[in-house]
C-alpha cells in the first residue's frame, strides 16, 4: 500500500485475536513512512521522535495528533516533553502491529508536511 493510498485510508476495528502483521509485512510498510519512523520490540511496534522548538509547538503537535487519534479510534502512547514527542504505535488488542498503526503514522507525518 503506498504512502498516499495509507493516509487515504481509515482505521478498522481490531479483535482480540486477530492476527497481527508479520515481522516481513511491517517492514514493508515501514518505507511508506517518514524515514524517522523505526520498527521496535521485534517489530510489534513503531516509534518516531518529533522534536520542537518550543513547549506551544509540541502541545499543539499533541493536540492535532490527538484529533487524528480520536477520529481514526486508534491511539498512540505517547512521552511529551517540553520540546518533544515520542509516538509509538502498537495494536494492543492484537498483541503487534495493524495496519491501523501505519494508516495512523502516515496521517501524523502530513501534520508536519509543508504545502507549497
Amino acid at each position: 500500500m503506498a504512502t498516499q493510498e495509507l493516509r487515504d485510508s481509515h482505521c478498522k476495528p481490531c479483535k482480540k485475536g486477530d492476527p497481527s502483521l508479520a515481522a516481513e509485512q511491517a517492514a514493508e510498510y515501514l518505507p511508506e513512512l517518514h524515514p524517522d519512523w523505526v520498527l521496535e520490540d521485534n517489530a510489534t511496534a513503531i516509534s518516531r521522535n518529533f522534536s520542537f522548538d518550543n513547549y506551544y509547538q509540541t502541545i499543539a503537535f499533541v493536540n492535532a495528533l490527538a484529533w487524528v487519534a480520536h477520529t481514526e479510534d486508534h491511539h498512540p502512547d505517547l512521552e511529551v516533553g517540553y520540546n518533544r514527542c515520542r509516538v509509538r504505535y502498537s495494536t494492543h488488542s492484537v498483541g503487534g502491529l495493524s495496519t491501523n498503526d501505519f494508516i495512523c503514522a502516515t496521517k501524523i507525518d502530513a501534520l508536519l508536511t509543508k504545502s507549497v
